[in-house]
């Protein structure tokens, strides 16, 4: 079935003065009456806030004065848990919108006061304001809803009146200098490039290493063959013969023909108006890699290092590495000493007895 047209949406869009835009959201804008409000574009459209917050703060500042805009309280009446109302409220006081206040009563109790303010710069002194946000004029992005106010009477013009001619100025009264124009506002440049940016010149289709009578007549059959598994895949001679190199180049990397057909007549757009762009745009685009040799599938030999293994030492049971078993370093310090010692006194005692 088709889709139902809105035909009082399609008498609104018919009313707008002017070109409709090409591309673009736009407007229908219906005066409000009643249960309206104003929220500046600085807070709808503010770059560093996210958009719960942004949300958050729309509907803080749409409840009337005196209700508890805690983060249950919210919680109670938004899809949002508790989590992301508290991150946006963290970012609402980070920015000046939202802030806890402690106030103590008459009584000595103390209490905290949440206030709400819909534009915190107009509160900061002049010299403290950022020179990057100025006060934008009211534009039909802005969100409000407010009906018009009704054009004021033209000012009537104030009767002639015949001036003294000025008298020449001296040297003690020296005319003021005109004020500077205000610096123009930093522009951020744009992160996405317009539409009438050049694009890039698209890529070409693959071609196989060598076209061979085998490949071709191998990939003009599976061209051929599209229409009996997806009806509207059906290509004509000239465009089989514009993209048989493609699929050869496919088969040539060992592609199996069920694969190469899956992947060109999966979920295809609708309606399908131009088959052989789209499977132009998927032999391009989802080329697979070649197989890799096997040598390249190979575990590649690591360089024989030798491990000396661990020994234990006869004397003190200690573990130490050596390739033959006997004594720790210690050990061999300590017999060296002790047969010294012993070759001294056997010494000294042949002396004593030549003597």
């Amino acid at each position: 079935m088709d889709t139902q047209q809105n035909t009082a949406l399609t008498r609104a869009l018919a009313e707008i003065p002017g070109p409709l835009p090409a591309r673009g959201v736009i407007h229908i804008e219906i005066p409000h009456t009643t249960r309206f409000t104003v929220v500046g574009n600085h807070l709808a459209q503010h770059p560093d806030l996210s958009c719960t917050a942004v949300g958050i703060a729309v509907r803080i500042q749409s409840l009337p004065q005196g209700t508890k805009v805690g983060i249950k309280a919210l919680a109670a009446h938004c899809r949002e848990g508790e989590k992301r109302i508290a991150t946006a409220l963290r970012e609402l006081e980070a920015f000046g919108y939202l802030q806890r206040v402690r106030d103590r009563l008459p009584s000595g109790r103390i209490i905290t006061r949440t206030v709400f303010c819909n534009q915190p710069t107009a509160l900061l002194p002049h010299s403290r304001r950022s020179p990057a946000a100025p006060q934008q004029p009211t534009t039909p992005a802005e969100v409000h809803t407010q009906p018009p106010a009704p054009p004021e009477p033209p000012a009537q013009p104030a009767p002639e009146t015949h001036a003294a001619p000025p008298a020449p100025e001296t040297p003690a009264t020296l005319p003021t200098p005109p004020p500077l124009p205000p610096a123009p506002p930093v522009v951020p440049l744009p992160l996405v490039p317009p539409p009438t940016a050049p694009k890039p010149p698209p890529r070409p289709l693959p071609q196989p290493t060598e076209l061979t009578p085998e490949l071709d007549r191998a990939a003009t059959a599976l061209l051929s063959d599209l229409r009996r598994h997806a009806p509207q895949f059906t290509l004509s001679e000239n465009e089989i013969h514009q993209l048989t190199p493609g699929v050869a180049a496919w088969l040539e990397r060992a592609a199996h023909p069920d694969t190469i057909r899956h992947t060109l007549t999966t979920d295809p757009p609708h309606p399908l108006n131009h088959p052989a762009k789209l499977l132009k745009h998927r032999l391009t685009a989802l080329l697979l890699p070649p197989l890799p040799d096997a040598h390249d599938l190979t575990t590649p030999t690591r360089p024989h290092t030798t491990v000396t293994p661990f020994q234990t030492c006869d004397d003190c049971d200690r573990a130490f590495r050596s390739p033959t078993p006997g004594h720790c370093r210690d050990c061999r310090e300590h017999r060296g000493q002790h047969e010294q010692h012993t070759y001294r006194e056997h010494r000294s005692e042949d002396a004593r007895i030549a003597a």
